[in-house]
């Protein structure tokens, strides 16, 4: 193999793994987002419940 196939090769894995580490990050923050939002309407109903 010469050092421009050698190249391009790890090119194109280092792009593939960034792409994908990308992807799991934005489905962890899109989870961390629902279960603040989750937490936060269970604590209104917390709340909402002791006032009454």
């Amino acid at each position: 193999m010469t050092v421009k196939t050698v190249t391009v090769i790890a090119a194109l894995f280092a792009t593939m793994l960034s792409l994908s580490s990308c992807g799991n990050t934005i489905r962890g923050m899109g989870q961390d987002t629902a279960n603040a939002v989750d937490a936060t309407q269970d604590a209104g109903r917390r709340v909402d419940r002791a006032a009454r």
